[in-house]
């Protein structure tokens, strides 16, 4: 969704000025319109007071899992409906107001993995990274500081919203063996919080990268460096390179550095060094040449489009469900459908190769092309059963005349 800058303006002013819980209700509610592009139901005090105490409000996110792609499951956990609701209305107050670092390109407006993986293209050296526990290294303690200071600056009498803002984006979970408020993994505002808090760790790895005539980004918890000579095994940069990850949970405060939270540690089980010999991939997305996809998710939509082609549309639904639901463990509603999926992936390799290109193009069209036959099948079907109930009703002539009707029009 394009935010325009009138209403990014507007929340940032409005945000500026609010002093107490009854304003902050006012102002998701306002970006809540913004977010629907209508006029919806305000949000009300007692319900975000509720959903921000996990004591009151015990059922606050479903948990579920999803197969990785390198093996294995991830857990997600996503709001209630109610939660969810203000969580994406905040997300979209917290993203109007912060301005991310330019290394940061997962979950930020006009942004996508594209971006993240462009900046790696044709270097002989892609090294990534991956930070343990992401999300879980991000306490409610170490949230409210981030509201605390700038660009929020909730701080002095306005503290409490911090605390509020803070105990309704963070939730109990284990870690380590103790129970602790953080992000959870499947919630609207994590991604941009961490953004947020990593800003500091993104503007310190820059100056790392740029030291080393490196290049850095960072996709959520990915982190990716890439360059034209092996600086991997270098010493010096491995310690920098720990310390400063390590070192991102201290603030200083009156002249003090303190921890704030967790410490962020280096997943040494995904740490990979990818040479130019061999293919190199960045958020998943091929980097050697060009930014682009791997063999398999092209031949897979021209699969799903041949058993479409080949046996009918209801024929590959059967077969198409079997397999995705195989693939990816968990699908939002139990059951996909073949043409949303395809639409979406086509999209996807659009974004990627662009819409001139001749894989795409040809795809496309032959998506296309299914698409209107099946919608002319199902009008068709509709017009035969208008056809068989007006000759119950109204017997032969009439029914004979709607046919021919139908038959002009198609």
């Amino acid at each position: 969704m394009k935010i325009e800058q009138q209403h990014i303006d507007q929340i940032r002013q409005k945000f500026a000025s609010m002093q107490n819980k009854e304003e902050l209700v006012s102002l998701l509610s306002e970006a809540k319109n913004i977010l629907y592009r209508k006029e919806c139901k305000p949000f009300e005090l007692k319900s975000i007071t509720y959903y921000a105490n996990p004591d009151l409000c015990k059922k606050r996110y479903a948990k579920f899992t999803v197969k990785k792609k390198t093996g294995g499951e991830r857990t997600i956990n996503a709001p209630v409906s109610g939660l969810k609701s203000i969580l994406r209305s905040l997300n979209f107050v917290l993203q109007c107001i912060y301005e991310p670092h330019n290394a940061a390109t997962g979950f930020v407006l006009n942004k996508s993995i594209v971006d993240n993986a462009k900046v790696h293209v044709g270097n002989h050296h892609v090294y990534n990274l991956d930070l343990k526990d992401f999300f879980h290294s991000f306490d409610r303690n170490r949230v409210k500081m981030g509201f605390i200071y700038e660009p929020f600056n909730l701080n002095g009498e306005r503290e409490p919203l911090a605390f509020l803002l803070a105990s309704i984006c963070t939730h109990p979970f284990e870690v380590n063996g103790e129970i602790k408020n953080v992000l959870p993994q499947g919630s609207p505002t994590s991604p941009t919080i961490t953004n947020i808090l990593c800003k500091k760790l993104d503007r310190r790895l820059t100056g790392l990268s740029n030291r080393f005539g490196a290049k850095y980004t960072r996709y959520a918890d990915d982190i990716t460096f890439s360059s034209p000579h092996n600086i991997y095994n270098d010493e010096d940069f491995k310690k920098e390179l720990e310390r400063i990850i390590s070192e991102d949970n201290s603030l200083k405060i009156n002249g003090k550095q303190k921890e704030i939270g967790p410490q962020l540690k280096i997943n040494s089980d995904k740490t990979r060094l990818q040479k130019s010999a061999h293919r190199q991939e960045v958020t998943g997305l091929i980097v050697n040449d060009k930014v682009n996809v791997r063999q398999r998710y092209v031949k897979q939509i021209r699969m799903w489009l041949y058993y479409w082609d080949k046996y009918g549309y209801d024929k590959a639904q059967q077969i198409f469900t079997r397999d995705y639901i195989t693939d990816k463990g968990h699908v939002k509603g139990g059951k996909p459908n073949l043409v949303n999926v395809l639409d979406g992936k086509l999209e996807f390799l659009k974004m990627v190769k662009g819409v001139d290109d001749s894989t795409f193009k040809t795809l496309k069209k032959r998506f296309d092309k299914l698409t209107h036959a099946k919608e002319k099948t199902q009008t068709e079907r509709v017009d035969l059963d208008a056809v068989y109930k007006t000759f119950l009703n109204q017997g032969f002539d009439k029914a004979f005349h709607l046919f021919q009707k139908f038959k002009d029009i198609t």
